[in-house]
């Protein structure tokens, strides 16, 4: 039981950090083709997926300790079965 308890930890915290960046904010903003709409503000010309300013910002610690935390607890359950 420990196992699985250990897997599903760490696997949700993979999930919860993978899904925190996701919801940020989108990761490009392609090229706009109505005459209305403004010029996306891109750091090359045409559609690309690197923002000019994203930064490394979603790495952070303040945003992702929950899913820190789920995954070194699940961690500790899975070696804590190893040992035995």
């Amino acid at each position: 039981m420990t196992v699985i308890l250990g897997a599903l930890l760490t696997i949700a915290g993979v999930v919860y950090m993978a899904g925190a960046t996701l919801r940020r904010g989108r990761l490009s903003d392609p090229a706009s083709t109505a005459p209305d709409r403004p010029a996306p503000n891109l750091a090359t010309p045409g559609p690309t997926l690197e923002p000019r300013r994203r930064g490394l910002g979603f790495l952070g610690l303040s945003q992702n300790w929950p899913g820190l935390v789920m995954m070194g607890i699940g961690i500790i359950l899975l070696l804590s079965v190893a040992v035995l």
